[in-house]
């Protein structure tokens, strides 16, 4: 590790190569956080794990500089990555949907609204998760970091420099404020 440790110090002050090869030491790992995240997803994007871990690679390198300090600043940032382009890919995919630019046909359905879409699913969790960070931001970190990020409470406390017991409780808080939000 004291050699991800240098990469990621040089990533922090703009060296490209470092980056990348950082990405590389950690990729398997960022597979595995992909696909956790994919699991929960899957039917909001046509990602597949290898094309979210590579969209979140042309993010974080096209940044220019990698703001992380460790490993678990790595993930975090990444998790807050991959959340992002899972969002952008089910807003395109609502507005593909949609029809685009092409005219719009209003069609009076009632079935229609009553189911909803996968991708208004994380588009709301997204809306509330940015209420929620303007009351509270450690409270939408911990929310980022664990739904999608997909990592433990222990990760998280270590990112954070919290207690286990502190995440535990606010995830639980969190959900509760979300679930307020999103109704």
């Amino acid at each position: 590790m004291p050699e991800l440790t240098t990469l990621l110090a040089a990533a922090r002050d703009g060296d490209a190569d470092a980056a990348g090869a950082a990405f590389g030491l950690l990729y398997d790992d960022l597979r595995r956080l992909a696909r956790a995240r994919l699991r929960q997803h899957r039917t909001m994007t046509l990602l597949d794990t290898t094309s979210l871990v590579h969209e979140s690679y042309m993010k974080l390198v096209g940044a220019g500089s990698l703001p992380v300090e460790d490993r678990h600043h790595f993930f975090a940032y990444a998790s807050r990555v991959m959340r992002s382009v899972i969002v952008d890919f089910a807003r395109a995919r609502l507005a593909e949907r949609r029809g685009g630019g092409a005219e719009h046909v209003a069609l009076n359905t009632a079935i229609g609204e009553q189911v909803a879409a996968p991708e208004n699913d994380a588009l709301r969790v997204h809306e509330a998760l940015e209420v929620l960070a303007q009351a509270d931001a450690r409270l939408a970190q911990v929310v980022e970091m664990r739904y999608f990020g997909g990592l433990s409470e222990a990760e998280i406390a270590e990112a954070l420099g919290l207690s286990e017991r502190t995440v535990r409780r606010d995830w639980e808080k969190a959900r509760l404020l979300l679930i307020a939000a999103m109704s």
